[in-house]
């Protein structure tokens, strides 16, 4: 249950010589297994407030959220989603149609509008991290440009804001520009032009500082970290000691000139997850959603296989029936170590969230002391 091995083939381009059958254990991580499940409830409660939010109005009758339950992934109820999370929603009786019955309505509450007013706060001020992320999204790809409705498929992975496409965009001439129209399958959004500034990864960057602080050269290359009680067998370890002597290839270069197939292609392919993960807000993303991007960073179709086999600088994470490739450097136990400042939004979401589940457990246990204090009156008019 908790381990399996996988069989990759593997090759060494400079003597021309195979490795086949190398095999890769996986191992569960428990502890970045609960950093993902951690926020799950906090999942849950985002996809239901788009859901209000995205209506005309920003109003939706109850019960019509409720034939939506399989969409939003919800397990209860609607009506016991709005209970349990109080401060959410207001609810509210309104009319579908003139001249029918009154029914059951919900809209933001005050207490949602004004993190609302904050998140926007947070993304005005955050606006060139949020520009840089962009472009290196579309600088790291094979023709500069991808399509819109890919990069709106992932906007929460990367912390981008729901209208970016039409808010900010425009707004940058300078860096994009967008064709056709989203939502039709043809607008993509291309990179106008290349700034050097936003072509240097992660990697590059702490090697820069590292060889100022230390006053010598230090060449870019990966952190590995293999998890407690991970054992590489000796012919993996001599293949990931000399895979490690390449040279770093940024994520930003032109690669067209490299063998699909050569451990040169695959050190830059893991500079490229590498770094996708780094901009993404919780270090972490789903293995579908890196799909969805094989073609626009010439990813392999097994390339999940990568997250396996570089076991110290992935880990690719099963929790909930989804594959999540987790960079392992970024967290230190279950906590991030460098959060994304766009992760403020959440944080204010969170004690949102948090006051409202407070609010609910004093008014149950209010509504239980009364319950306890009518069956002591109860019980002394009885043995009157």
């Amino acid at each position: 249950m908790f381990c399996k091995t996988k069989t990759h083939t593997l090759f060494y381009h400079n003597n021309a010589r195979t490795i086949s059958s190398l095999k890769v254990v996986w191992r569960k991580d428990p502890t970045l297994d609960r950093a993902i499940e951690y926020d799950k409830r906090y999942k849950q409660c985002a996809r239901v407030v788009k859901e209000v939010l995205n209506e005309p109005g920003q109003v939706i009758p109850l019960r019509y959220l409720e034939k939506r339950r399989e969409r939003m992934r919800l397990k209860v109820k609607a009506e016991t989603f709005i209970n349990q999370n109080p401060g959410l929603f207001d609810v509210y009786y309104s009319r579908i149609k003139p001249k029918t019955e009154p029914v059951r309505f919900i809209r933001p509450s005050d207490r949602l509008h004004c993190f609302l007013q904050e998140e926007q706060q947070i993304f005005s001020k955050n606006e060139p991290f949020v520009v840089s992320k962009l472009c290196k999204l579309l600088m790291m790809s094979k023709n500069k440009f991808i399509s819109a409705d890919k990069l709106l498929h992932v906007k929460r992975e990367f912390g981008f804001p729901n209208d970016f496409l039409v808010d900010l965009v425009p707004r940058y001439p300078q860096y994009f520009r967008l064709t056709g129209s989203p939502g039709e399958g043809k607008s993509f959004l291309e990179l106008v032009d290349w700034n050097p500034e936003f072509a240097k990864s992660i990697i590059e960057k702490r090697a820069e500082e590292e060889s100022e602080r230390l006053g010598i050269r230090v060449r870019p290359n990966f952190n590995v970290e293999l998890p407690p009680g991970f054992v590489l067998k000796k012919e993996m370890r001599e293949w990931v000691r000399d895979w490690l002597e390449l040279d770093y290839v940024s994520p930003y270069e032109d690669v067209s000139h490299l063998d699909q197939a050569s451990r040169e292609m695959e050190k830059r392919s893991v500079g490229v997850f590498h770094e996708l993960i780094s901009l993404s807000l919780h270090k972490r993303i789903p293995v579908p959603i890196l799909g969805k991007f094989c073609d626009d960073y010439r990813f392999s179709n097994a390339f999940s296989t990568t997250f396996t086999r570089h076991s110290g600088i992935f880990y690719l994470s099963l929790k909930g029936g989804i594959e999540t490739a987790v960079l392992r450097e970024a967290y230190r136990g279950e906590e991030l170590v460098d959060c994304d400042p766009l992760l403020r939004i959440k944080d204010k979401f969170v004690k949102l969230l948090e006051e409202g589940w407070r609010q609910r457990k004093e008014q149950l246990m209010l509504k239980q002391e009364r319950i306890k204090d009518d069956m002591e009156l109860l019980a002394t008019k009885v043995g009157a």
